[in-house]
């Protein structure tokens, strides 16, 4: 990861920290104790998150511990926020309104009244969204089925399934016990293929070798086939390549596969992650993996990054299936990852001619929190148009 990376992404949470301090802490004119014991609470559940974000590189058991408190405080903190930017913009409007008209303003007891009780309103609001959302990322997840036509797909594969399974994110608060129940609702769908588009670790192959044992149970008629995420990227990508293959599935790096029978079959393409191109040997290449395909056979498309289809569009993709966003996993903070992706966050999209559809994932990334955005296992079912 680089530097100028690692520092945008703490000086987000410290800008956050320092509007939730404001508006929390310095606004109420709490007593000075409490102040005092409040700002000291900020301070070090901020210091927090980089300690259990990072430690997962040189401290695996202590980032699983202290990410069941310096995540969920993340949650609240940015759902804090933005509940009190909304209450901000309504407070300036109506502070425009008494001003255009004359109308005095309220006495400083009054506001110091009104402050505190927006205050404890908005911690309560940003907790029980925080407990709602644990509930659903610790929660069942959501079978999505996805009927897919494809005008070239052979009528004997007509009812095909492929089990995509995206963003699980084992590390921190994902543990084996999780990864094992993702696996076993999979394998009760009884797919065809099985899809692995990215993202499923977070840290280190020595570190979470165990954890991400159970994907050796994974079982489909015709495989189980992968490519990488940006999070592959960032906790080894070669070691990680390998040690998943040893646990049964194949990568495709920018390269093809014929799935099915000599007589009835379709091409599954796979590519690097966008990201990727900043790792020597690594970068996503369409133009290899789709070199000398016969252009009258279904091709579908594994790429993590749902604005990958962009590119997918002109060599003839006639499905993507893609991963990354999360659903947005934390309304609503689903709009930044709208703008990052283009507006691909979840569902069906058609780029440029290509079907491409987004899975909200099984897993999460950061905060063990969901809201309006549930854990999915996605069961593609193609169609012969």
């Amino acid at each position: 990861m680089s530097v100028k990376l690692l520092l945008l992404g703490l000086a987000i949470p410290a800008l956050v920290h320092f509007y939730v301090w404001l508006r929390l802490v310095r606004a109420p004119h709490l007593p000075r104790r409490w102040s005092r014991a409040a700002t000291i609470a900020l301070v070090v559940l901020f210091v927090a998150i980089p300690i259990a974000s990072t430690s997962r590189l040189w401290w695996p058991a202590l980032g699983k511990t202290l990410g069941w408190v310096a995540f969920p405080w993340l949650a609240f903190c940015g759902l804090a926020a933005i509940t009190l930017l909304a209450l901000d913009v309504v407070r300036l409007i109506a502070w425009l309104v008494r001003r255009a008209a004359n109308r005095p303003q309220p006495a400083r007891e009054v506001a110091i009244s009104r402050r505190r009780f927006l205050a404890g309103a908005t911690a309560a609001v940003a907790g029980a969204s925080v407990a709602r959302g644990m509930m659903s990322a610790r929660g069942d997840h959501e079978v999505v089925d996805v009927e897919v036509p494809l005008a070239k797909l052979p009528r004997a594969l007509d009812g095909f399934t492929i089990v995509q399974l995206s963003d699980l994110h084992t590390g921190l608060t994902i543990d084996r016990d999780f990864v094992a129940r993702v696996v076993e609702q999979a394998n009760r769908l009884s797919p065809d293929l099985v899809a692995l588009t990215g993202d499923l670790v977070d840290g280190p192959v020595d570190a979470l070798a165990d954890d991400v044992a159970p994907l050796a149970d994974l079982r489909a008629r015709h495989g189980v086939y992968a490519v990488t995420g940006n999070h592959e990227y960032y906790a080894g990508v070669d070691d990680w390549i390998a040690a998943i293959t040893k646990l049964g599935a194949r990568y495709l790096r920018n390269e093809r596969v014929a799935i099915g029978e000599p007589s009835a079959s379709f091409d599954l393409a796979g590519v690097d992650d966008h990201s990727a191109d900043a790792f020597p040997g690594h970068g996503m290449d369409l133009a290899k993996a789709t070199a000398g395909r016969d252009p009258s056979r279904a091709l579908v498309l594994l790429a993590h990054q749902p604005r990958q289809a962009r590119a997918a569009s002109s060599f003839g993709v006639d499905l993507q299936l893609s991963g990354h966003t999360h659903g947005g996993q934390l309304w609503p903070w689903h709009y930044a990852v709208m703008l990052q992706q283009g507006g691909l966050l979840a569902g069906r999209y058609d780029v440029g001619g290509t079907q491409l559809y987004v899975t909200r994932g099984c897993g999460y990334w950061g905060p063990p929190v969901r809201l309006l955005a549930p854990l999915e296992i996605t069961r593609v079912i193609l169609r012969a148009a």
